[in-house]
């Protein structure tokens, strides 16, 4: 006799309550140790010397540069990387063309290629020794050691997240919506500002919103075309790794306490976006009511 005869449902892997016990009492200690701790001594060890100290730091010009640079870089590097995403999702999802694959294959590069190695190659495409370098020294144009090679480095390992996030979307929504409004003889514009924007808009400002975060934290790839020059081409992350190595772990832990507060805020808005986003999938999927169930 099965276990659906007697109305009982047939067990789970891991059902039995110590298992679930011990399973959820790992992973809240584990999280509780990786997470939760470093960003509490960050915390504690940033105002360890007191708020006089803290806003000290923070009021440093090579402080307010790193920041600076860091804004500056993302304000940039979301909006390109923004677009970049709706264009790649729109022309991988409307339309069918050869090399779609391929296209989807680049999209991922940035996610199997380690920053240091992308740093690395921007090196030896924009450096004096590189490809384009002799033609960009002679014309006076500079790229690395520069804000521009700072945006170019984030831009490159944060393409694909406004992407990914639209990609599954749009092609779950298919094509219909956006035909018919082509059909009525809507524009082009139109029919994304009107039918395909108020769609993908929560998976659009979740994708930015990681985007950005990224952007702000981003070490590797920053580090080896920015040059690491203090109060010139530092951006935060870069800034907290020399005050470190000067000894000044007070002033480091305050640096990184700015990150730490967005990325507890990142987190926050992903929750959010994730809920919001949840309940529309919902409302979408959920079939219409039939006329004998009308109110």
């Amino acid at each position: 006799m099965s276990h659906t005869r007697h109305g009982r449902k047939p067990p789970r892997v891991g059902d039995h309550p110590l298992f679930r016990r011990s399973l959820i009492g790992i992973v809240l200690v584990l999280g509780a140790l990786l997470i939760l701790a470093p960003l509490i001594v960050i915390g504690v060890e940033a105002f360890r010397q007191g708020w006089q100290a803290y806003i000290a730091t923070l009021a440093h010009p090579d402080t307010r540069h790193a920041i600076m640079m860091t804004v500056v870089t993302a304000l940039i590097a979301v909006p390109v990387n923004t677009a970049f995403g709706i264009a790649a999702a729109w022309s991988i999802t409307k339309f069918d063309f050869p090399g779609k694959r391929l296209l989807l294959v680049v999209i991922e590069i940035p996610f199997s290629v380690s920053p240091i190695v992308a740093g690395v190659a921007y090196l030896f495409v924009y450096g004096l020794q590189g490809l384009f370098g002799p033609w960009l020294d002679q014309h006076d144009i500079k790229i690395l050691f520069a804000l521009p090679g700072i945006v170019l480095a984030s831009m490159f390992v944060t393409a694909p997240f406004v992407a990914r996030e639209l990609i599954p979307l749009m092609q779950a929504q298919g094509r219909d919506l956006e035909e018919a409004a082509t059909s009525l003889g809507a524009s082009g514009w139109r029919t994304f500002l009107a039918v395909t924007l108020p769609n993908i808009k929560w998976a659009l400002l979740y994708g930015v919103v990681l985007c950005n975060a990224r952007v702000m934290g981003e070490f590797g790839a920053v580090s080896i075309v920015s040059g690491n020059i203090r109060g010139q081409t530092n951006t935060l992350p870069l800034h907290i790794e020399l005050l470190y190595h000067d000894y000044q772990a007070a002033g480091a832990f305050a640096s990184a306490s700015i990150l730490a507060v967005i990325a507890v805020f990142t987190i926050i808005a992903k929750v959010a976006l994730e809920r919001r986003g949840a309940g529309r999938r919902k409302v979408l999927a959920s079939p219409p009511a039939s006329e004998g169930t009308r109110p």
